[in-house]
């Protein structure tokens, strides 16, 4: 008799800090778990180590977790794999695996994102690769990789338009400390992830900027509007953004330093170049692709997103940080 999807063991793509958080919180739950890294000296220290000592010092791997640093390896035993890769990489490692997945493969992935260049969700490269058929899921929320390595209690969505899958991957995540919720709005939940690091970016601007307490305010409540008009308009569900792949992950990327993209926004303020401040921050910024893709599909919909904009001007057309709130503050009023 064939294994049920729920007895295989599931592969983790990506051996990042995300990645590996979510690796950890798998094998806690007694899950067999592979973590995949592409780098095979990285992978060898994390087999040696049981720890990921680049990204997760102090997190100490599971029983339950294995490492594999070859692909195939990775994907040999495992039905349901999770990409917790860059968005630049995304396309890369799914069309690498693709020859490997068995005829019953089911992907989800934690990356957040717009596929750079094209600007298309991920859900879309992942037909584009696995077919159409092929069942999908995204896992978003308000999420910092230490504090779920941690165990501290966190709470995030998977979204599916396979119910079966959803339920299937929530429950092998969900546990006392890591609270999962279901949804169908796999579009919604996506563009909520990917534009709210453009917003966390504008944030720590101001931030750095001086502004206070109240602008960090009006551009998070602004930003969501912005979000939502977007994100309604490429199919997403209004009240997808009120929860927490929408707010609730936009309120923790705009207000905490552990925010990469907010970091970001922060080292512009201090008028360091897009290449000083990406080096000040030393790990992948979403937000620098993101804000492109964001932009041009608010301009192809004919959507106003001024926050966006100036984030984008800042980064791609070099005026001052001071200058683009500026042009914000400048204005004309209107009703909310």
């Amino acid at each position: 008799m064939s294994e049920t999807p729920d007895t295989h063991p599931i592969t983790v793509l990506g051996a990042g800090a995300w990645g590996t958080a979510i690796a950890i919180l798998l094998a806690r739950n007694e899950e067999p778990t592979i973590l995949w890294s592409w780098e095979p000296e990285h992978a060898r220290a994390l087999h040696e180590d049981r720890v990921n000592q680049r990204f997760l010092p102090n997190s100490p791997f599971p029983p339950m977790l294995s490492i594999a640093g070859d692909l195939a390896d990775a994907l040999s035993r495992a039905q349901d794999i999770l990409l917790a890769v860059p968005s630049h990489a995304f396309r890369g490692v799914l069309e690498a695996a693709a020859p490997m997945f068995t005829g019953n493969v089911r992907i989800a992935w934690a990356t957040k994102g717009f596929e750079p260049g094209t600007g298309r969700l991920l859900h879309q490269v992942v037909q584009d690769i696995a077919g159409p058929n092929t069942p999908a899921a995204v896992l978003s929320g308000p999420t910092f990789a230490t504090e779920v390595a941690k165990g501290l209690p966190t709470a995030v969505t998977i979204a599916s338009t396979h119910p079966v899958f959803a339920c299937d991957l929530a429950t092998r995540l969900h546990n006392r400390r890591f609270r999962v919720y279901t949804s169908r709005d796999i579009v919604g939940v996506q563009v909520g992830g990917a534009v709210k690091n453009v917003l966390a970016i504008a944030a720590g601007i101001a931030d750095g900027l001086g502004f206070g307490a109240n602008t960090r305010a009006a551009l998070v409540t602004r930003g969501l509007a912005e979000l939502m008009r977007l994100g309604v308009a490429l199919g997403g569900k209004h009240d997808t953004f009120m929860g927490l792949a929408g707010l609730g992950d936009l309120v923790l990327t705009c207000t905490d330093n552990q925010s990469r993209n907010r970091r970001l926004g922060l080292a512009l303020a201090e008028g360091k170049s897009l290449e000083e401040a990406r080096q000040s921050v030393g790990e992948v910024l979403e937000g620098v692709d993101s804000t492109r893709a964001v932009v041009n599909l608010a301009r192809r919909h004919h959507i106003e997103m001024p926050i966006a904009e100036q984030v984008h001007r800042v980064l791609s057309e070099h005026i001052s940080p001071l200058e683009a709130v500026k042009v914000l503050l400048a204005r004309s009023a209107k009703p909310e």
